[in-house]
């Protein structure tokens, strides 16, 4: 049987056209399994309250910016520029969880844990020095609310901070440390 010459030119491009065809299914699997790429920035903020965020803080250093009352009101906070702010820090480092920092005026220490999401603190212990400075007038204030955390926030994107939302409704802002 003799093929006609329209049926001959079909043929001779018939490898072309598959792998031309094979070219563009595979092009197309490719383009259809990619991720979408995007800056963190513009990806949504985890929530801060989310109970395994708290698993963050070990080893991590903090510095108290805020302090909002329950009705609503901001508590003065003392800050670098008014001497020693109030810092925390949550060390691992010697195989327990230990708590550490500056409460205004004296230095403080004891343990720490992790538990439901929520950061808590055993019996603190620390220096007995007095100050009239505005630090040692909030220093009893903190020292307290660090036993009475209700819920515990943790932002590890930028800005990176932790929040203590105490039973009394009042909201301690940490910023994170570098140091």
């Amino acid at each position: 049987m003799l093929q006609s010459s329209s049926a001959r030119r079909v043929a001779r491009f018939t490898p072309y056209l598959r792998t031309a065809f094979a070219a563009l299914s595979v092009a197309a699997l490719l383009s259809a399994c990619a991720i979408p790429k995007h800056p963190d920035s513009e990806a949504v903020a985890p929530d801060p309250f989310n109970p395994a965020a708290t698993q963050l803080l070990d080893d991590t250093s903090w510095v108290l910016s805020a302090w909002k009352q329950a009705d609503g009101t901001a508590r003065a906070v003392p800050s670098a520029d008014q001497g020693a702010p109030i810092t925390l820090t949550l060390s691992t480092s010697t195989g327990q969880r230990h708590a550490s920092g500056f409460s205004g005026c004296n230095r403080y220490m004891g343990s720490y844990a992790l538990k439901d999401g929520k950061l808590s603190f055993g019996t603190l212990g620390g220096t007995r020095m007095a100050c009239m400075t505005p630090g040692g007038q909030i220093e009893g204030a903190y020292l307290n609310a660090l036993t009475h955390i209700d819920r515990t926030g943790v932002q590890m994107r930028a800005p990176q901070q932790m929040q203590l939302v105490l039973d009394n409704g009042d909201t301690l802002t940490f910023d994170r440390s570098t140091r």
